[in-house]
C-alpha cells in the first residue's frame, strides 16, 4: 500500500502561495481546530453561538477586517483574507459568516464609504472584536432586487428618520452597530439609496432573532426593525450613493465565499477519505472499492480546481484587476461544487453521514444557505450570461 497524499500535495497548492500567506493560513487553521472545531457540533445542535467571545478571539488573531488598511486593521492581502475564510469555513459556514459580515460588509462599508469620524469611532473597536457589526440590505420581499427596498429615510430638520424592516441579517441581535441601506428622496429610484451607520441602542431599533433554522444554526440570524429611528445627518455614509454602495460591499463578501466554500468541501472530502480507509465492508476497507475511489477522485478534482480558481481570483484582486463578473464566476462554481461534494461525501459515510458526530451533513445544510445568500446561483448565472452575450436578462 502506497502512502496517501493530501489534496494539497496532489495539486501542489502551497507552491502557489507566499511563505507569509502559508504562515497566516496555518495560524488560522490551528486556532480553528483548537478553539472552534471541538465545540461547533454542539453549537449547531443547540442553535447557540458564543459569537461575542469568538469575535474577541478573532480580533486578537487579527482576522476581523484583515484585508483593510489602518484603524487597527492588519492590511493583509485579499488572498490571505481568502485563506483565512477557507480555514474558518472548514469548521463551519456560520463562523466564516460572522467574519464576512463583520469585515467585508459592515467594516468595509464604513472603511470605504464612511467619514473619518465614522471610521475612527467604529473600525478600531470592530477590528478588535469589541464591537460587532451587521449589514442591513435584504428585506422580507426584496433580496435579489434590492432596488425595490421599502425601508426609507426621511429628513426631519437636521435629522434623518428611518422606518422599515430588514431580514436574514447575520449578527443582527448581537450587533453594536448596523449599516442600514434605505431609500431617500435625494434622487429618484435606486439612485436615492443611501447607507446609514446606526448604533443599535438608538431608540426605535430592534433586532429579534430568527429561530427554527435547519441551516447556519451556529450563526446569529435576525430581523432588523426600524421604527422611527432618528439619526443625525452625520450618520449617513457620505461617499455612498445609489446601489453601488451596498453592491460593492457584497462583492467583498462574495469573494470570501469563493474561498470559504472550498474549506467546507475540503473538510467533507478529508473526513470521507479517512472514513473510507477505516470502514470495513465485506472484509476490506471501503476505500479499496472502485466505486468509492471514483467518487473520491471526482470530488478531489473539483475541490482542487475550486482552490485554483480561488487563488487565481485572489491574485487578480490583489492587483486591483478583479471584476464583478469574475467574482460571480467564483461564487457560482465553488459553492455549487461544494454542496455537491458534501452530498456525495454523505453517501460514503452512509448512515453515519447524517449525524453530527461527523461534519458532513452540517456542511451540506449550511451550504444550502451559502448557495443563495450574497447572490443566488440564478443571479450569478445571469451576471455571467450578460458578460458573455452583452444581453441583460434581468427584469
Amino acid at each position: 500500500m502506497s502512502r496517501p497524499q493530501t489534496l494539497s500535495q496532489l495539486f501542489a497548492l502551497d507552491s502557489l502561495l507566499e511563505p507569509e500567506e502559508i504562515a497566516i493560513r496555518d495560524t488560522v487553521r490551528k486556532f480553528a481546530d483548537e478553539r472552534l472545531r471541538p465545540y461547533v457540533a454542539d453549537w449547531f445542535e443547540e442553535a447557540k453561538l458564543p459569537a461575542r467571545d469568538i469575535a474577541k478571539e478573532l480580533g486578537s488573531l487579527g482576522a476581523l477586517g484583515m484585508h483593510l488598511e489602518g484603524y487597527g486593521c492588519p492590511g493583509l492581502s485579499a488572498t490571505t483574507y481568502g485563506l483565512a475564510c477557507l480555514e474558518l469555513e472548514a469548521v463551519d459556514s456560520g463562523i466564516r459568516s460572522l467574519v464576512s459580515v463583520q469585515g467585508s460588509l459592515a467594516m468595509f462599508s464604513i472603511h470605504h464609504w464612511g467619514s473619518e469620524e465614522q471610521k475612527q469611532e467604529w473600525l478600531p473597536r470592530m477590528a478588535a472584536g469589541d464591537a460587532i457589526g451587521c449589514f442591513g440590505l435584504t428585506e422580507p420581499d426584496f433580496g435579489s432586487n434590492p432596488a425595490g427596498m421599502r425601508t426609507h429615510a426621511k429628513r426631519d430638520g437636521d435629522d434623518w428618520v428611518l422606518n422599515g424592516t430588514k431580514m436574514w441579517i447575520t449578527n443582527g441581535s448581537i450587533a453594536d452597530v448596523a449599516v442600514v441601506w434605505a431609500q431617500t428622496d435625494l434622487a429618484d429610484g435606486p439612485a436615492g439609496i443611501r447607507g446609514f451607520v446606526v448604533p443599535t441602542d438608538t431608540p426605535g431599533f430592534s433586532a429579534p432573532e430568527i429561530h427554527k433554522k435547519v441551516s447556519l444554526r451556529a450563526s446569529v440570524t435576525s430581523e432588523l426593525v426600524l421604527d422611527g429611528v432618528r439619526l443625525p445627518q452625520t450618520a449617513m455614509l457620505p461617499e455612498a450613493q445609489g446601489l453601488r454602495g451596498p453592491l460593492t460591499s457584497l462583492g467583498e463578501a462574495r469573494f470570501g465565499i469563493i474561498f470559504g466554500s472550498m474549506g467546507a468541501a475540503r473538510d467533507c472530502l478529508e473526513v470521507a477519505v479517512d472514513y473510507a480507509q477505516t470502514r470495513q465492508v465485506f472484509d476490506k476497507p471501503l476505500a479499496g472499492y472502485q466505486l468509492t475511489q471514483a467518487k473520491i477522485a471526482d470530488m478531489a478534482l473539483e475541490v482542487g480546481k475550486g482552490h485554483l480558481l480561488a487563488y487565481h481570483l485572489g491574485r487578480l484582486k490583489d492587483r486591483g484587476e478583479i471584476t464583478p463578473e469574475q467574482v460571480s464566476t467564483g461564487k457560482l462554481n465553488n459553492v455549487r461544487e461544494a454542496i455537491a461534494i458534501a452530498r456525495e461525501c454523505r453517501t460514503i459515510l452512509g448512515a453515519n453521514g447524517i449525524t453530527l458526530e461527523y461534519p458532513v451533513i452540517r456542511h451540506a445544510n449550511n451550504l444550502e444557505s451559502v448557495l443563495t445568500y450574497e447572490g443566488t446561483s440564478e443571479v450569478h448565472q445571469l451576471t455571467i450570461g450578460k458578460a458573455l452575450t452583452g444581453e441583460g436578462a434581468f427584469r
